[in-house]
């Protein structure tokens, strides 16, 4: 098994898609998962396209998702010569001709076979079967010189000593001609694994237009590096029993190509976004509250004076996105909160808050201890027969300005009875003022 070696072989452009990072990502781990070895290969012939600065973004990637690979990357550019020169042998030995494609001059074009059949085993589509006469000669060499994709690809796999190709379906019908190639140099033909196409809702191929569909778009938008790998392994992959949120050591050990599945993977977003809150909660509470304390800081908000563990306890197993600390805890921190409209219109326009916010700030005020039992109690004694979530959302709006957050009654013990009281009688009153704050709010 250690004779296993497995590549990820990129064209840089400038964004590395989520497609091709998952195929990394099934490298890496079917390599990890065997003892053998994950290579880097860079395809960079497009000159054009494969600048410095796209090579350098594929390689932030990689790093940013802990893909490490086992020997110095090799760019494809440098091989040219020696792609040139199996031409030039397919030439001399009439597995290829030179023929002029389109006017615009003569190219080198490989000899596919015209009898029988072309088969190989794709270790996760199973048997695949093409009739030769089905099959075209296609181009190896463009008419200004450069070798295309499919000898390169080939050259450098045998080169490396690749024994395992793992890559995306839309590459299942040029295996066919790559295994002809493998045969026609004389080398051994290495195993293949096409993983399924990655779709949106619709079934259609997942791209830009449903979303981020590039690394460094995920990474801007706050998904932590190990929430993002999870979520790409299980497009394609299911580790054979209910788990989905795994440790690196738990998909090392458990993943195999039998358990790669062959139809399209569907792109849940909501899922994904689930999977970073999971991976947030699951951080060391150290970890988070360094964070936490980061960004409440850089958004201007004090953390003196309040209860910062209660509070870190209470906003961790909340949190989706460190990004949203700051405006999904600020009241703890600053009197000048701001309000949900939407909460204000539908938990605060009703003729009788004003006098219900006064009515809990009363008995309120009479608790002692000021905690999550007696304010419980204090507000089902007030709702009655009315039901608790009569007086528990507009309270948690006032408080708080918003709709969602901690259970109340744990929000109310950490904000403390003073607080509360006093921002109850103050939204009351803004609430009776013509001209107030939530005048022109709808």
């Amino acid at each position: 098994m250690s004779a296993i070696r497995v590549r990820f072989a990129p064209s840089p452009t400038g964004n590395v898609h989520i497609g091709n990072i998952r195929a990394a990502i099934f490298n890496w781990l079917f390599a990890r998962h065997t003892g053998g070895k994950f290579l880097l290969r860079v395809e960079d012939t497009d000159r054009e396209r494969s600048t410095p600065e796209a090579i350098q973004t594929l390689l932030d990637a990689m790093k940013w998702l802990k893909l490490d690979y086992d020997e110095p990357e090799v760019y494809q550019s440098h091989n040219t010569q020696r792609h040139l020169a199996v031409a030039e042998d397919f030439l001399r030995r009439g597995l290829a001709y030179k023929e002029d494609k389109g006017g615009k001059g003569e190219c080198v074009i490989f000899r596919m076979p015209k009898q029988g059949r072309l088969t190989y085993h794709d270790l996760v589509k199973g048997d695949m079967k093409k009739k030769a006469e089905d099959t075209q000669d296609f181009v190896i060499v463009r008419a200004d010189g450069s070798p295309v994709f499919h000898l390169a690809n080939v050259i450098d796999d045998i080169d490396q000593g690749i024994t395992h190709v793992i890559r995306g379906d839309d590459h299942v019908e040029n295996t066919f001609k790559h295994i002809e190639l493998f045969k026609a140099i004389g080398a051994p033909v290495p195993q293949y694994a096409h993983l399924p196409m990655i779709v949106n809702n619709m079934g259609k191929p997942y791209s830009k237009r449903d979303g981020a569909a590039f690394v460094g778009e995920f990474r801007e938008q706050g998904y932590l590096p190990d929430a993002l790998f999870n979520f790409l392994l299980l497009l394609g992959w299911a580790p054979g029993d209910d788990r989905e949120v795994l440790t690196r050591e738990e998909m090392i050990e458990l993943f195999t190509l039998e358990k790669c599945k062959s139809s399209p993977a569907r792109f849940d977003m909501k899922k994904l976004q689930w999977m970073n809150g999971e991976y947030i909660r699951n951080t060391p509470e150290e970890e988070y509250e360094r964070e936490f304390v980061s960004r409440v800081k850089a958004a201007g908000l004090p953390v003196e004076g309040v209860d910062l563990k209660g509070i870190v306890a209470q906003m961790q197993v909340r949190t989706k996105f460190y990004r949203d600390i700051p405006g999904n805890c600020s009241y703890f921190f600053t009197e000048t909160y701001p309000f949900d409209p939407k909460g204000v219109a539908k938990r605060l326009k009703g003729e009788d808050v004003p006098a219900l916010l006064e009515k809990v700030a009363a008995a309120f005020e009479a608790l002692e201890p000021f905690d999550q039992a007696t304010t419980n109690e204090a507000v089902k004694q007030l709702a009655g027969e009315s039901g608790m979530g009569s007086v528990i959302h507009p309270v948690r709006v006032a408080v708080s300005g918003l709709t969602e957050g901690p259970g109340l009654f744990e929000m109310l013990e950490l904000l403390g009875k003073e607080k509360v009281c006093r921002r109850l009688r103050t939204v009351a009153a803004g609430l009776k003022d013509p001209a107030g704050p939530f005048a022109a709010l709808p």
